[in-house]
């Protein structure tokens, strides 16, 4: 009888200082476990990498919160000594918050998290918005106009990824935001469609004078209940 290795797996929470594009975090994650000296389980694309899944990734020019990953080890790891030893490799900009042993069946991080939660802070109203956002969001169908850098355009209905959109405050807008067959939409192109602008189909789009920070990520249980990721 062949026995599979047993393998650890550990959820941490990290902030990133400023806007880090995924790439970026990727990297600073895959260098503070090379560096902490933990016994990491092997990536199966590259051998000489860590096992680690992060996700849903942090888009252009977006800030955070507080962002997860899980990583996996070949041998067992105590949450404290993993914490510390991470934060000693980790690279500047990077810290992490919190660390916790979960079972090695649990779904990963991208696919647990279904919602995400953003905060939208600019000067909306010099931008002329189409109408109110509580009454422009209340539309059965939400459009926005995508621009190809070959000239070619299209609509895209931005509807089933949006659960709801709050204004608390004239400068301040709260987007929670589903993922729908796999795919998600940008906060970007949701503030975009309400604000009448075109976007751009690349991945280094954003909004200028707007700032988005991602805010909080949820998972649903089966009675399509939300609960907060963690640790």
């Amino acid at each position: 009888m062949i026995t599979a290795p047993k393998i650890y797996k550990m959820r941490i929470a990290f902030t990133v200082a400023g806007p880090w594009d995924h790439k970026r975090i990727f990297a600073a994650l895959r260098q503070a476990v090379l560096q902490s000296a933990l016994p990491f389980e092997r990536a199966k694309v590259n051998p000489n990498w860590p096992r680690l899944a992060y996700g849903p990734v942090l888009g252009y020019g977006q800030y955070s919160l507080g962002e997860y990953a899980d990583l996996y080890f070949s041998s067992p790891v105590k949450e404290d000594e993993a914490l510390a030893a991470l934060n000693r490799a980790a690279p500047q900009g990077v810290h992490l918050l919190r660390a916790l042993r979960v079972p090695y069946a649990l779904p990963s991080v991208p696919q647990l998290a279904e919602v995400m939660q953003y905060g939208v802070e600019g000067d909306f109203s010099s931008m002329q918005p189409l109408a109110p956002a509580q009454d422009f969001f209340a539309a059965k169908h939400i459009y926005v106009t995508e621009q190809a850098p070959n000239g070619m355009s299209l609509q895209q209905d931005l509807r089933p990824y949006i659960l709801r959109v709050r204004q608390p405050q004239p400068e301040k807008l709260e987007l929670l935001l589903q993922r729908c067959a796999d795919k998600t939409a940008k906060p970007e192109y949701v503030v975009a469609a309400w604000l009448g602008q075109p976007v751009q189909t690349q991945e280094q789009f954003t909004l200028k004078n707007f700032k988005f920070t991602r805010e909080a990520l949820y998972w649903r249980d089966a009675e399509q209940n939300l609960h907060p990721v963690q640790p």
